[in-house]
């Protein structure tokens, strides 16, 4: 399974926003600017983990991005399934059935074993992002990450919110 891009992009701001202060923000120009991608396309999924929860929003001049609930209470698969989806990657199209090699209809009668694997596979896969929150990755990073965090956010100019 390939996720795109934007699946890093969104767990890094999110874990990022998890580092500030109760009630701070940070705007997209300045989570762009933190990781050097392109804050219109960041700024649209922000909006994205809005509508799921994960984050909550303000505006005006202070305003940007902060976590929606505590980060104890965000889950990776929460942050991932925001702006991936929860669809399965991997769709059984039932080729064991087509072609020169197709089975009889009375052997396909069980789920395909290759379907049955790869949902095992992604449950799997859906667990054990379910089972990291945001304040876990928090506890894994060297102490002095969420001061650094904070001051070089205070320095980015707060645009693009």
């Amino acid at each position: 399974m390939k996720l795109p891009v934007s699946t890093e992009w969104v767990l890094h701001c999110a874990t990022t926003l998890a580092q500030l202060e109760p009630g701070a923000t940070a705007s997209a120009g300045q989570l762009a600017a933190y990781y050097d991608v392109p804050a219109p396309y960041l700024a649209k999924q922000l909006q994205s983990l809005v509508k799921a929860g994960v984050l909550a929003a303000t505006t005006g001049p202070r305003g940007g991005f902060r976590l929606g609930r505590p980060a104890a209470e965000i889950t990776l698969l929460d942050v991932v399934e925001a702006v991936d989806g929860a669809a399965r990657p991997y769709e059984c199209r039932e080729i064991r059935q087509r072609g020169r090699g197709a089975l009889r209809p009375e052997d396909c009668r069980d789920t395909c074993v290759l379907a049955d694997r790869m949902a095992g596979a992604h449950e799997a896969w859906r667990r054990a992002l379910a089972a990291e929150t945001l304040a876990d990755v928090l506890a894994t990073l060297p102490p002095t990450a969420p001061a650094r965090t904070r001051a070089l956010l205070a320095a980015t100019p707060r645009r693009g919110s």
